[in-house]
């Protein structure tokens, strides 16, 4: 999105939307930022309050979700009284706040663990903002927006990062840096924003608590934790995110309300554990208040559209699914859904009259065939879209009929990018698209590079599709045209340390109106 001055929206134009944790209020000032007596009464509050720093997401033409959360004791609960703060925000088109101006108040409740989700609307469309909060004399870091460009509107380009799989253990969010000096326009996060793996000894840097997360006040914890990383928390103050969950922000390969080992965990706790986990979720994410969660269920596939350029739909991989096939002829059953029968005719629908240049799919789970058998037979992962087979190819049918379909992919640890075949059993089958598995930002730390490809090129033969496969950590980075996607894999030599030194490994495009993705 082109970046240039603004002017504030007229008095008669301007709608502010502002979503509490739980309470839609509207709440306007165009004048003055707001008075103490708006401020949390006869309460004075611990230092602190904004240590996990703030964040902006799924950008509208017109309007942004502006997140916070109030936590100056982050690591234990959050430490804040029991009682509802109202918090006093304000975003304008000048850095220094001196004009242009919506301010509004928002009120932070404790059983939201004290976050703060602001949806604004009355924004200007294609335009830079600036962001704060105050409560309690406090004031929070600035943060940086964009709305996104108007609906009819052919922007001259959009700048994108892919981002997923962050292991605090595994190392540090090193890669960030260097997202945030590429200055993208919006950051897709497809999963595994927190783990729940328990601490160990021997990492680079050790989970809190004493185990896994189970509790609202557990799943807390480590949201917390990870906000804390200096280049995560510059990140989100940067650009606006769209985010989506997979499985460890819950439980390793979890499908629906099946945990990875049902023999440990009752039906009954696990949807307890579920019932945690969205909460601590949708407390710690720039998202509007329909991802507000129903115990153990939580809206997150949505369409984002960004002019004609591009549609984003946000798929949800894990809450929907079928249970994973133990076989391959139970990969092809055709009664096993990855979507979900409404999730499925969404994106159908989405896809079928998106009327834009390019139709993204944030897909987390990898939807290319990974055949890990030499030679001949197949052998795959049934947690991705290879244990889905039936419809994966229903869904990879369609898309030769959808304009520019690219998928935005996490989940493997790896850059793995191909081109999407209509029948992945037929090398010689039509390419209907192209799919991006971004790499991880730290999980799976400093690979060793020699014996990855010993273990991984000897199956090139069988994955003809595979452009491009690598075991660095970073990120994806595109630039979107209205001819075509220009893609580069951003990675950097250590997540072992503080800092690292960021490269480009590896450019690639894919082109308008010619399916699939070549390398540069």
């Amino acid at each position: 999105m082109a970046a240039g001055a603004n002017r504030a929206a007229s008095p008669d134009r301007r709608r502010l939307l502002t979503t509490g944790a739980a309470v839609l209020g509207a709440a306007a000032s165009a004048q003055l930022w707001l008075p103490a007596t708006a401020r949390a009464a006869g309460t004075r509050l611990p230092d602190g309050v904004f240590t996990l720093g703030v964040a902006s997401g799924d950008p509208l033409p017109d309007g942004v979700v502006l997140w916070t959360r109030l936590a100056p004791d982050p690591l234990h609960g959050g430490g804040m009284p029991a009682q509802v703060v109202s918090v006093e925000w304000e975003i304008s088109t000048d850095p220094r706040f001196g004009g242009g101006v919506l301010r509004g108040v928002a009120q932070a409740r404790p059983e939201y663990g004290h976050s703060v989700h602001v949806d604004v609307r009355g924004l200007r469309p294609g335009r830079v903002y600036w962001y704060r909060f105050r409560t309690g004399g406090q004031i929070s870091p600035v943060g940086r927006t964009r709305t996104a460009p108007r609906p009819l509107g052919f922007g001259p380009s959009l700048r994108l990062a892919l981002a997923s799989c962050q292991n605090w253990q595994n190392g540090h969010f090193t890669p960030y840096a260097d997202m945030y000096a590429q200055d993208p326009d919006v950051v897709v996060f497809v999963g595994d924003y927190i783990y729940e793996s328990v601490p160990s000894a021997t990492a680079v840097r050790r989970h809190e608590g004493g185990g896994e997360p189970y509790t609202l006040t557990q799943y807390r914890n480590r949201y917390a934790q990870y906000r804390t990383d200096p280049d995560l928390q510059r990140m989100h103050a940067h650009a606006p995110w769209v985010v989506t969950f997979d499985d460890h922000e819950v439980d390793n390969d979890f499908a629906g309300e099946i945990p990875q080992d049902p023999d440990k965990q009752t039906h009954a706790a696990f949807v307890a554990r579920l019932t945690a986990a969205y909460q601590a979720y949708y407390e710690h994410m720039p998202v509007r208040a329909t991802a507000i969660p129903n115990g153990p269920h939580i809206r997150m596939y949505r369409t984002l559209r960004f002019g004609q350029l591009a549609t984003l739909n946000v798929l949800d991989t894990r809450q929907y699914r079928s249970d994973q096939a133990v076989g391959q002829e139970g990969a092809k059953d055709p009664a096993l859904t990855m979507l979900g029968a409404a999730q499925k005719r969404w994106l159908l629908d989405s896809l079928r009259g998106s009327g834009t240049r390019w139709n993204l799919i944030a897909s987390q789970i990898m939807m290319a065939e990974t055949d890990l058998l030499p030679g001949r037979g197949k052998l795959w992962y049934y947690d991705a879209w290879d244990g889905y087979q039936a419809e994966r190819g229903a869904l990879l049918g369609e898309f030769a009929s959808v304009r520019n379909p690219v998928v935005l992919s996490g989940d493997r640890h790896l850059t793995m990018i191909s081109d999407l075949k209509r029948d992945f059993a037929d090398p010689s089958s039509a390419t209907v698209g192209a799919e991006f598995v971004g790499t991880s930002i730290s999980s799976g730390g400093d690979r060793d590079q020699a014996a990855f490809h010993a273990q991984w090129d000897p199956l090139k033969a069988d994955n003809p599709h595979w452009k491009l496969i690598d075991a660095h950590c970073g990120y994806h980075l595109f630039d979107l045209r209205n001819d075509a996607v220009d893609a580069q894999v951003r990675v950097v030599n250590t997540v072992l340390k503080p800092t690292a030194t960021a490269r480009t490994l590896a450019k690639l495009r894919v082109t308008d109106g010619r399916p699939g993705v070549r390398v540069l």
